[in-house]
């Protein structure tokens, strides 16, 4: 079906126009100008951005409501397959389990996000390639996202044995493996995980809690990594001394691969989440720091928050990623710790702006250089591209060549309709995802979720919403 979207402001990593994007077949045909004709003819979907309501409200911003790719998460935790817990925090959810695939991929879908990497803590764990394919084929079927389980270091996140990553290869589904709050203790086995990712070309992420020192933990995945010779991703940046070694370190990357062109270095990326970008200890306080306010890694100090937000400006920080984990009312009230995030990422991100002083240590110039390309830039490109679909991986052979993370003719037609000024105030219980927990519950966000396109289809629109689409019966 062609579909045709125009009159929109347009944004990714490197474009910011009006103009109008053609979608043919799930796939983005052509972006025109703002002054290029438009045949409507042919279209089975018109969306005009000239004219939007919103809540009943006229909203005629054409530069605050944005067409964007959707997001890449590298992070997240679907806790299915497990043992589902029915205490969820709704009375009226009660006869529910606490998240399967189906509300996480919802909650996915309505926070604007096309692609995410689920965590092997499930129940069992996902260690071999037989249980990633089970779910990854349960997403496929189900056709609101695309999912990619990673496979676990350990047999069983053990740490003793590794699991069949050994028997990975470059057409199997993982596109990252990770023992994700298990760092492995023991640095031989670590360094044997290391050499097979190496081997099969994919990122080991590294969770980075060993021993409740992220610090350490930091400098220890780097210095292994550079042995093995592979890409390593620190998970869920939090202090302001990890910045400033992973900041360190890609220095040294850059200055040896000058040097010669041919050495076989390693590679370093990172990702940080919203919460750790919006909150601090205050906030966990607030919330009971061993209840609602409890997370992995903890919410850290002011001067934390502002190296973390200036690192996204300076390019240390690859990508923003939700380290999305439900759980229920009564797992949160014993110190589960974990945030519901898809459905507040997005907003919690471009709120940061009236939450930060850029005045002495950041100039409005920064300021300035934090804009929505570069949020694209953090939540689609560089997450796809990481994950090997920009074009230039194997990994593409593996989804038939369709690219995403960009506005691009011959771009997978996965995007997302934000308004990107409306304001509106947290409130978990209108949560699609069954996991109520979220720290930003009562806060006054900006930026809303209009439209989600997977493929090409709709698979998300705001409930209050009116907007004019049109269906040709040709």
């Amino acid at each position: 079906m062609r579909i045709i979207l125009k009159n929109f402001r347009i944004v990714d990593e490197e474009i910011d126009t009006l103009g109008t994007v053609i979608v043919q077949d799930g796939i983005i045909d052509e972006i025109l100008s703002a002054e290029q004709p438009i045949d409507n003819k042919a279209a089975g979907m018109v969306i005009d951005g000239s004219a939007l309501s919103s809540s009943g409200q006229s909203v005629v911003r054409k530069r605050s409501v944005v067409l964007m790719p959707a997001f890449v998460d590298l992070h997240a935790h679907f806790r299915d397959p497990g043992i589902h817990d029915k205490n969820v925090l709704a009375p009226s959810e009660l006869s529910l389990p606490s998240e399967v695939i189906e509300s996480a991929s919802l909650a996915a879908a309505a926070g604007g996000f096309g692609t995410v990497v689920c965590m092997a803590n499930t129940k069992p764990v996902t260690d071999t390639i037989e249980k990633a394919a089970a779910i990854k084929n349960r997403s496929d079927v189900l056709g609101l996202i695309d999912l990619y389980p990673v496979l676990s270091l350990t047999k069983g996140m053990e740490g003793k044995e590794l699991s069949e990553i050994t028997r990975l290869s470059k057409k199997d589904i993982p596109l990252m493996i990770s023992e994700d709050g298990k760092d492995l203790a023991d640095d031989d086995l670590f360094l044997a995980a290391m050499f097979e990712a190496k081997r099969i070309d994919i990122p080991v992420s590294c969770h980075c809690d060993l021993g409740g020192d992220e610090n350490m933990a930091v400098r220890r995945a780097i210095e292994l990594g550079k042995k093995a010779g592979c890409h390593i991703h620190i998970a869920h940046v939090s202090t302001r001394e990890a910045i400033e070694t992973i900041r360190s370190a890609k220095a040294s990357v850059k200055i040896a691969a000058k040097a010669d062109a041919k050495t076989d270095c390693f590679t370093l990326t990172c990702e940080v989440t919203p919460h750790h970008l919006y909150l601090t200890t205050e906030d966990s306080r607030r919330l009971g720091e061993k209840t609602w306010g409890a997370v992995n890694p903890p919410l850290r100090s002011e001067e934390d928050r502002l190296a973390l937000v200036h690192a996204l400006i300076d390019g240390t920080i690859d990508a923003i990623a939700t380290d999305h984990a439900p759980h229920s009312r009564a797992d949160k009230e014993s110190g589960a710790p974990c945030f519901s995030g898809f459905e507040t990422a997005f907003a919690a991100v471009n709120t940061i702006h009236s939450k930060t002083d850029f005045s002495g240590a950041a100039s409005t110039a920064s300021l300035a250089a934090f804009d929505l390309k570069r949020l694209s830039c953090l939540m689609s490109a560089n997450p796809a591209s990481l994950l090997g679909f920009d074009g230039g991986s194997k990994n593409c052979e593996q989804d038939q060549g369709l690219k995403r993370g960009r506005i691009l003719p011959g771009y997978r037609a996965d995007l997302v309709l934000i308004d990107t000024e409306a304001p509106w105030n947290v409130e978990p219980g209108s949560f699609k995802s069954r996991g109520k927990n979220s720290p930003l519950e009562g806060c006054k966000l900006f930026g809303k979720i209009m439209m989600t396109f997977h493929g090409g289809r709709l698979v998300y629109y705001s409930p209050c919403l009116l907007f004019p689409v049109y269906y040709s019966h040709q």
